[in-house]
């Protein structure tokens, strides 16, 4: 079992420095090769060690919390970093119609192109040996990083396809080949994308969810006479924010009401659904409400 465990944490170890010395030599012939496909073929790498960076910070922010910069954590980073990551993507995508639009045609440098080559090559190389590595494993983490790197051999391949046939052929084939990448990888992150995406805007829970909520409730405590409000929805992470509204008798002392909304509050906040909980004690329900309205 330890050697299992070893062997798997080395595998993770390899997969991210490979990561990062593909991903530089990648960047350095996309800048010496100006060539859209190329470019576009960093975007699965990047969003990989993008990933591996927010994963990694998070757990180093859980392991070393600031309650007072930083009041609910800095889970909200993940998102916020798949956005800048979808950005990137679709400048790419503008800046390949524009060539297209324009019929910009680079300027074709047979010496650069042996360098594309010579880079582009090997690192296609070791993107599969390092997918036939993962896939021996039947962890889902190593299983997972396999597929990444298939998709990256696929990725480089097109790009390497689209910078030697561009320059010996056709102009128009280099961005062609970087919207074809972009496409791909689109496709391939686009669940992450918008699941992120919704998690920054604040979308409510389920239906399922808020019924869950509502029958824990309703039956935490028998003196809870009515239940107002109850809301529940993300706030940057994947993770939701409660907010519930109970009505409890008018002439309860103010220690038991307390130690119900305070019981609630806990209960709802040990479901692994649940980031924070919020619980409003109220004597009656026919009131305005109590909060503005947002857009």
């Amino acid at each position: 079992m330890k050697r299992l465990v070893k062997s798997v944490r080395m595998a993770i170890y390899v997969t991210n420095t490979a990561n990062i010395v593909l991903f530089a030599a990648k960047v350095f012939a996309s800048i010496e090769s100006k060539s859209l496909a190329v470019i576009a073929s960093i975007l699965a790498p990047l969003f990989d060690l993008l990933w591996g960076f927010i994963l990694w910070f998070t757990s180093h922010a859980m392991q070393n919390p600031n309650q007072h910069r930083y009041p609910i954590g800095k889970k909200r980073m993940q998102p916020v970093g798949i956005i800048i990551f979808g950005s990137f993507g679709l400048q790419v995508l503008f800046q390949a119609a524009q060539q297209f639009i324009t019929k910009s045609v680079p300027e074709k440098d047979p010496q650069k192109e042996k360098w594309i080559i010579g880079i582009m090559t090997p690192v296609t190389l070791v993107k599969f040996l390092l997918a036939v590595y993962c896939r021996r494993f039947k962890d889902k983490i190593v299983r997972a990083y396999a597929e990444h790197h298939f998709s990256d051999v696929k990725t480089n391949l097109i790009s390497l396809a689209a910078v030697v046939l561009a320059s010996r052929y056709y102009w128009w084939i280099d961005p062609t080949g970087a919207i074809i990448i972009l496409l791909y990888t689109m496709n391939t992150w686009k669940k992450t994308f918008f699941e992120n995406l919704f998690a920054l805007i604040g979308r409510t829970a389920p239906p399922e969810f808020l019924a869950k909520l509502t029958y824990l409730i309703w039956n935490h405590h028998e003196d809870i006479k009515k239940i107002d409000t109850v809301r529940a929805y993300t706030f940057g992470s994947d993770h939701y924010f409660v907010e519930v509204d109970i009505v409890l008798p008018q002439d309860m002392v103010l220690s038991k009401t307390h130690d119900i909304g305070e019981t609630l509050q806990e209960k709802l906040e040990q479901l692994p659904e649940v980031a924070r909980a919020f619980v409003h004690i109220d004597s009656e329900y026919t009131h305005r409400p109590e909060h503005k309205t947002m857009l």
